[in-house]
Parts: structure tokens; sequence; C-alpha cells
């Protein structure tokens, strides 16, 4: 009955009154988790007010992006938000189309597209803006600059958004400003250096791959010193080998220990040895510009070309296989694999193998059937999953 009633009122050319109901309740309805019947409803609601009214109508389409967005179908808000916001320019709605580019950044840094959506960003003055849009600006470059690893200025947009917050009146955004500022103060990594292992929290470890150390970086599968990367990411036998390298620093590591851990193989026989060599030799063609790899009497050691260089493992809080997939269920979001696939950018198949071994360890569950089906995590895990993230990829060298 309602849904009718504010379809008459759009018959009736009541577009103000109308478009403000029909907004609220389109958002009433995703917030209750009934997708299909907000984004229907607001379909029929931008058809009702079709070419008399424009602006109307994109501000309905710009509901179901956000609805969108909320159910994590990743695949088409952006193009729809950047019709609607070149409408809200042309008729002087900057209001709105504040709001559409934001929610096109926010799609944007869903799918790790993070220059873009900091370029987006970058297009919106959002000081004549209302409390709560400046709210959302700080947040989004706050999760911008967390992402990077520029924990200053995450600081920095965090203090904003809670001055915005409070300006606005509404204890939930205060609320979400504080969640938001645990990222800060909770430990983002660790780090295994000699022998020794501790937690690093976000300063720490942006000031560590600042420095001169060589970190062989678990969380991006990168190896790198001050300004130089090498990306190991499609080479997780490499990776391997750098990593059982880097924690043993500056000892070595002996043959069978390597075998077993690049190949897991328990017995380490003469084939695999000689396989050993062959990878032990490509890793070091891959890190010549930042180390060499050494063979001792026992196996192999990691050597950094400069001497007063030293090496540590950067590794996520948590070992899994599947750790980037946790990343993106920890927002506490209900994710189609077809989103995950689209923020990892890899096949669905590969997500929906991961997401199957995930359910079958009690990791990951999942909610509807066919292309309604969502996946969750049963609780939020309880650590900062910026580091696991999708991100740019590092470009290699050497």
């Amino acid at each position: 009955m309602f849904i009718e009633a504010e379809i008459r009122a759009l018959a009736a050319n009541a577009s103000l009154e109308a478009l403000n109901r029909v907004v609220l309740h389109g958002i009433a309805l995703a917030q209750l988790g009934e997708f299909v019947q907000a984004k229907r409803f607001l379909r029929r609601a931008a058809r009702a007010f079709g070419s008399k009214d424009i602006v109307a109508r994109s501000r309905c389409i710009v509901a179901e992006s956000e609805i969108a967005l909320v159910s994590r179908n990743l695949g088409q808000p952006v193009e729809s938000l950047e019709k609607a916001i070149a409408t809200f320019e042309k008729h002087g709605d900057w209001t709105n189309a504040a709001h559409a580019r934001y929610l096109k950044a926010q799609c944007l840094l869903l799918i790790g597209h993070l220059d873009e959506a900091e370029w987006t960003l970058a297009d919106i003055d959002s000081t004549p803006l209302p409390p709560v849009l400046r709210v959302t600006h700080e947040l989004m470059v706050a999760e911008i600059a967390i992402r990077r690893l520029r924990a200053r200025t995450a600081r920095t947009s965090l203090a904003w958004a809670m001055r915005a917050a409070h300006e606005s009146g509404i204890p939930a955004l205060s609320a979400v400003v504080e969640n938001a500022s645990r990222a800060l103060d909770t430990p983002a990594a660790r780090l295994i250096a000699q022998g020794k292992e501790r937690l690093l929290l976000l300063e720490e470890v942006e000031a560590l791959l600042a420095s001169d150390t060589l970190v062989v970086d678990a969380c991006q599968h990168i190896v790198r010193s001050e300004d130089m990367r090498v990306s190991l990411q499609r080479r997780p036998v490499l990776f391997s080998l750098a990593c059982a390298l880097g924690e043993a620093w500056p000892g070595d590591v002996n043959r069978d220990a390597l075998v077993a851990r690049a190949f897991r193989a328990r017995l380490a026989d003469d084939s695999y040895r000689a396989r050993l060599r062959v990878e032990v030799g490509r890793l070091r063609t891959a890190l010549r510009p930042l180390a060499d790899v050494c063979a001792t009497r026992r196996g192999f050691a990691l050597a950094p070309r400069h001497e007063s260089e030293i090496v540590v493992v950067l590794g996520p809080l948590i070992e899994e296989q599947h750790a980037s997939i946790l990343a993106l269920l920890a927002d506490g979001e209900a994710w189609p694999s077809s989103a995950l696939a689209l923020a990892l950018g890899t096949s669905q198949r590969t997500v929906q193998r991961a997401l199957d071994a995930l359910a079958a360890a009690g990791k990951v569950q999942s909610v509807g059937r066919g292309r309604a089906r969502r996946w969750m995590t049963p609780a939020v895990p309880g650590f900062t999953t910026t580091l696991l993230l999708p991100r740019a990829i590092a470009r290699r060298v050497g």
C-alpha cells in the first residue's frame, strides 16, 4: 500500500514530497535487507519521474546505486553515478553531486582502485557541504590514507571527521568515526626479525617501509628496500624461499628445510634438491637489485647489497591462504562471489573454490541461493585488515 501511495503521489506531480519518501523508503528497505524490493521500488519511481524531472530521476538512480553498494553489487554503480553527477552539476545541485561522487569513490575503493578514488575526491570541495557529507569526505580520505600506509594523514582526517560528526549532532556518526579510528590503534602486522616476532601498529609499518631495511613483505608478496620493489606475487615458490631466508637472516637455512617450505615435501631427495637449485637461481636473478642469495655449507642465506642493511619479514596477523577474501568480508557486509572476484582481480571460479574451502573450515557462511547467494564471516575477525585489502600491484624492478 505504501508503494502504491508513492506512485500515485508521483503521478500527481507531487515531486518533492514523493521524492523524499521514495529515497527514505528505498533506503529503509535496503537497511532491512530487502534489496530486491528496494531496487524495484526506486526503478518504478525513476520511471514515474521520467524526463519531466530529470534531477529527481537522477536522485532515484543515486539511491539505487547506494543500495547496490550496500548489497555489494559492484559491476554497474560507477557508470550510472557518472551520469547522475553530470545531471546534478548541470542543474546546480552541488550537494547531491557530491554525494554521488562519494558513492563512486566508495565503489572504487571496494575494488581496490585507490588512485581513481583519490582523483574523484579531489574534485569535491567539502567546505560548504552539510556536516554529514563532510564526515563522509574525511572518512574516505582517511581510508585511502590508511590503505596507502599514511598514518599521520589518516589521523588528521579522522580528527576533522569527528568535528563534523559533533557538529551534525548525530551520535551514530561519532560512533562510526570512533570505530574507524580504532584501525590506527590496532596491530596491523607481524614483524619477524632475527628469530624474534612482535606486532606493529600502522605507524610502525609506515616507518619500517620508509627505512633502508630490506623487507620481505608477506602481506603483498613483495621484497622491498626504500623506493625499490621486486614483486613475487605470481611466483609463490620464489616468495616462499624469500620468506624462509628472511626469517633466518643473518643465518642460513638448510636445504631440506627449504625443500619442505617451498615444495611441501617431507623427504628432500635428489630430484627436489635439483629443483631447489633451479628455483634459488631464479630467486637470485629476481632479487639482484636488492640482495644476493649465497650458498653455504648447509644451504642458502640472504645477503643485502648494502652491508648496513638488515633483513626483516613483514607478515599478516593471520596466516591464511585466502586471507584477502576474509579481509574483504571483515567489513560485516554480505558479498556475492562476483563482487569478491572483481575486488581481487581474479576469476569468479577461483573465488568460489576459495569460499567453498573457507566454508568447509567454518570461517565463512552463505545466505541465499543462486544469484542471490551472499557470503559473510560468522563474526568480524579481531584484526586490522588494511594490509590484506586489494590495492595496486607494485611494479617489479630488475
